[in-house]
């Protein structure tokens, strides 16, 4: 494979706003897939995530395929649901965009924790990003089920020479969490706007 598993996340990311600075959906969809690959090659630790990921882009994927012209920003799928007061139920694309949202926080943590702590094992470094970032919303069965499998979390040195190809992995990590952190952000700000930064897992 040319490059590291990163590549194609990276390059997406450069489409992934309009001229008028606005996050477009299918880019940032996009852009989410690209890094399932990368998940993948964390085998079953990763299962759960994985899932989750798949079926939170799936369902914001639908929404827009039912009208593109009208879904083609990103948080016009949140502003329909604000205005017919359907945001908060838990199949909302609204709820969708912000626990998608949160699993990439927890993955872009847990890729800065690989290459700025050199010396962590992989469960340590999973283990970490997951306490920083989502257990604080998820309730007490997601969260000793996400604890068993970080158990099941592959070897480090074996997990990088796989994602790092013929590229350099550290650098290509460090552009995409550095690219990916503020949309990230701006999807945050837009929740909380509307009070819809603060829900929980159910």
């Amino acid at each position: 494979m040319e490059g590291t598993v990163f590549v194609p996340a990276i390059e997406g990311i450069k489409t992934v706003k309009s001229e008028q600075g606005e996050i477009l959906s299918q880019p940032f969809l996009d852009v989410c897939k690209h890094i399932l690959p990368v998940i993948d090659k964390f085998g079953a630790a990763m299962t759960l995530v994985k899932s989750d990921i798949g079926g939170n882009i799936s369902r914001l994927e639908s929404k827009y395929a039912s009208n593109p012209s009208r879904f083609n920003y990103l948080y016009s799928l949140v502003q329909v649901e604000v205005e017919t007061k359907t945001a908060k139920s838990s199949s909302s694309c609204t709820n969708g965009l912000l626990w998608l949202t949160r699993a990439m926080d927890f993955l872009v943590a847990l890729f800065r924790n690989l290459i700025e702590h050199e010396d962590w094992s992989m469960s340590q470094a999973c283990t970490d990003s997951y306490t920083k970032t989502l257990k604080k919303w998820h309730g007490w069965l997601a969260s000793s089920s996400f604890t068993v499998a970080m158990k099941l979390a592959p070897d480090r040195k074996k997990f990088m020479e796989v994602i790092g190809g013929t590229g350099d992995i550290n650098a290509d990590i460090e552009k995409f969490c550095s690219a990916f952190s503020p949309l990230l952000e701006e999807n945050h700000k837009f929740l909380a706007r509307f009070g819809l930064d603060e829900m929980k897992a159910s």
